[in-house]
């Protein structure tokens, strides 16, 4: 196993010392060599331009509670106290809502020293509000993979919303590798941004701090004839992760139009889908991440899936979906507030292919978008 990586077959690269987020060629390397290690053969789109797909494995185990095994400890250990019963994926399941589950993933990982990773949900996973976080062995914090890990991956699901049908293979989570220093410096996030906008705003400079940009939200719905959100319905059917573009979004969503005040009331427990007022866009050297917003300034949380690949909006800017849902009390979400800030970093290179470009991506000039399991 070497930490060297090749970066043949991909179009221009970068000399950045090896440093930086792994792209697609990198991942391919390393998973030829064993650094990652599926129990069956990678499948096709399964590698982003950015980051992996991680595939579920054959069998859910239902658990009283969610858990970290801490360090010294396997989740295989903490399973065998907290599990409850076994669920056979092979042909398919139901988790249900509101329950826990642990799933061992198909992927494991034998990392270099040199390398370390953090995970999220995938867009649709967080689109339908499937609560997921990625457990290591030994690990003191969710979706983090420490540098060197040898070992299992396990994903923690909770459905908050909706019960979804799953299988041995379903993809709800996803892997993004790093190597060094990724982060830009804020110096290098306005010179980047000066350069080719990275949130389509003319106030975007005035919120850059560190690698971050300030995004919004929408409450105007200028260009959706005043459809602003979705609120998620309750006691709705299963939906079938497998099934795209099948089920109708009334069955299962409430819109949400413009109020003449242009604010939103978030009630406690419910979910909505909204929009950021800004459009954003990744050039295709950089990736980015949603950081969830300082609570202190408003009681909700806003996405679920933070990864957005090289190539994201680019260069036009592409509207960012948010996942908002508010916490213990209702509160005023008003047309303009900063819900989340945009994380750049640096690839090791420029893949290949970016984001929408002939990948299949789902979501490459969405406006205000359901997840894909609902037809449009």
């Amino acid at each position: 196993m070497t930490d060297t990586i090749s970066h043949q077959n991909e179009g221009r690269t970068t000399d950045r010392g090896g440093s930086g987020v792994l792209i697609a060629s990198d991942i391919e390397a390393l998973a030829a060599t064993g650094a990652i290690a599926p129990t069956r053969p990678l499948e096709a789109g399964q590698v982003q331009p950015a980051s992996i797909d991680l595939r579920l494995g054959p069998f859910a185990y239902r658990v009283r509670s969610s858990f970290l095994p801490m360090e010294g400890r396997s989740v295989r250990d903490k399973l065998d106290q907290h599990v409850m019963h076994a669920i056979d994926l092979s042909k398919g399941a139901v988790l249900e809502r509101h329950c826990f589950y642990v799933v061992p993933l198909i992927e494991s990982l034998a990392l270099p020293r040199s390398l370390s990773g953090t995970t999220n949900p995938k867009s649709s996973t967080g689109r339908l509000d499937v609560f997921t976080r990625v457990i290591a062995d030994g690990a003191g914090a969710f979706d983090t993979v420490p540098a060197g890990y040898r070992g299992p991956l396990y994903a923690e699901i909770s459905p908050k919303t909706f019960s979804i049908f799953v299988h041995e293979g379903s993809r709800l989570t996803q892997l993004r590798l790093r190597r060094g220093a990724v982060a830009l410096s804020e110096k290098a996030t306005r010179e980047t941004h000066a350069a080719t906008a990275l949130v389509h705003s003319d106030a975007a400079v005035a919120t850059i701090k560190d690698n971050t940009i300030a995004v919004s939200v929408d409450l105007e719905g200028k260009d959706s004839k005043g459809l602003i959100g979705y609120r998620a319905r309750r006691h709705t059917g299963v939906i079938d992760l497998d099934l795209i573009g099948h089920y109708d979004a009334g069955a299962f969503w409430e819109p949400i139009h413009a109020e003449a005040d242009g604010g939103l009331i978030l009630d406690p427990g419910e979910f909505y889908i909204l929009a950021s007022k800004e459009r954003v866009s990744v050039p295709p050297d950089l990736c980015a991440e949603m950081v969830a917003y300082d609570v202190l300034n408003g009681e909700f949380r806003v996405h679920y899936a933070g990864f957005f690949d090289p190539g994201f909006g680019w260069p036009d800017g592409t509207r960012a979906v948010l996942e908002v849902r508010s916490h213990e009390v209702p509160f005023l979400l008003e047309d303009g507030q900063i819900v989340g800030r945009l994380a750049y970093e640096r690839l090791t290179g420029a893949p290949a292919r970016i984001y929408g470009q002939g990948i299949g991506s789902s979501y490459a000039h969405q406006g205000l978008t359901l997840s894909k399991h609902f037809r449009r």
